[in-house]
């Protein structure tokens, strides 16, 4: 069943195409990839979807609801969280202080400590830096406190938008571990990212993005396998 329903959608800067006519939709309990060169339209994709880019035309449709028109602040109550691409903590803030501001749109607030806990079982550096101004972090735990504050909205669909950027080989698989494991206890996930071969390695579903147009789709074993793929992004 689909969560996140992508038809037809245009986007224009000025007199310039970003997005032409992409259909893509991510079911739910999957893990689905938009993957692509500088440019090729991923993150602007990920923004029109969340309301923060205007669409000329086209239509999303999230968990039933058709959110084509609708704010973002809404959208996130209904369960679509994004984590931007840098980051985007509140840099003055503390740790704690930024894991609160996560679950503003929750009603009930009666479970904000065991998520608040839950958070700090699943991210060890933020329960030990909770009191610590958040822009003083290392860029791993920065992602990883981004991650934190999405979750404790209780999203049925995250976003994440090149959430390696900037990270060492080692924290790049520490944070693919981490999606993979936020996966497994049932929550959606689209992913936008260069790292190519580590998004199609826990993707069930992927789509490949060249200007503005989907141009590839699969299984993320089969986009890895694709001769195409693997030249243009894969390096093999």
């Amino acid at each position: 069943m689909a969560l996140l329903e992508v038809n037809n959608l245009e986007v224009y800067y000025g007199v310039i195409c970003a997005l032409k006519s992409i259909s893509f939709e991510v079911n739910e309990g999957e893990i689905v990839t938009l993957i692509g060169a500088n440019g090729a339209g991923k993150t602007t994709s990920m923004q029109s979807v969340v309301g923060l880019i205007n669409k000329r035309s086209g239509s999303v449709i999230f968990d039933g609801h058709d959110i084509t028109k609708t704010p973002c602040h809404k959208i996130v109550q209904l369960g679509m969280t994004q984590v931007p691409e840098g980051r985007r903590i509140f840099q003055e803030l503390s740790v704690y202080e930024n894991l609160m501001m996560g679950a503003y749109a929750i009603k009930d607030k009666s479970s904000f400590k065991s998520d608040l806990d839950a958070i700090y079982t699943r991210f060890p550096r933020l329960a030990e830096r909770r009191n610590q101004i958040a822009g003083t972090l290392s860029g791993g735990e920065q992602q990883m406190l981004a991650m934190g504050r999405a979750i404790m909205s209780h999203p049925k669909l995250l976003m994440l938008d090149e959430p390696s950027m900037g990270l060492s080989p080692l924290l790049v698989d520490q944070v693919f571990s981490i999606i993979k494991d936020i996966n497994k206890d049932g929550t959606t996930i689209l992913l936008v990212e260069q790292n190519a071969g580590k998004s199609l390695a826990i993707s069930d579903r992927a789509y490949v993005l060249e200007n503005g147009s989907i141009v590839l789709s699969g299984t993320g074993a089969e986009l890895a396998a694709s001769e195409m793929v693997q030249k243009a992004y894969l390096g093999v």
